[in-house]
């Protein structure tokens, strides 16, 4: 099932499909921080107000705000 990184929920994971940010600077952060298609990813945390939400990629953990995973499609 295919959905946006920010629709899931806390424990969810998913891969990584395609990466939909037409924003150069910020497809280039992300690809920089391992952001990339065919990457696991896992929802650890989400913050009181909704972001920063806290991802487990790569073996490690990455702060996102909602904008930024708006653009990454994910499949479960």
């Amino acid at each position: 099932m295919k959905c946006e990184l920010s629709d899931l929920k806390i424990g969810e994971s998913a891969t990584i499909v395609k990466i939909n940010i037409t924003d150069k600077e910020i497809r280039r952060h992300l690809f920089d921080m391992g952001v990339t298609r065919g990457a696991k990813v896992k929802i650890k945390k989400i913050a009181p107000m909704g972001e920063p939400v806290d991802i487990e990629i790569r073996g490690y953990e990455l702060a996102l705000r909602k904008h930024e995973m708006a653009g990454i499609e994910v499949e479960k």
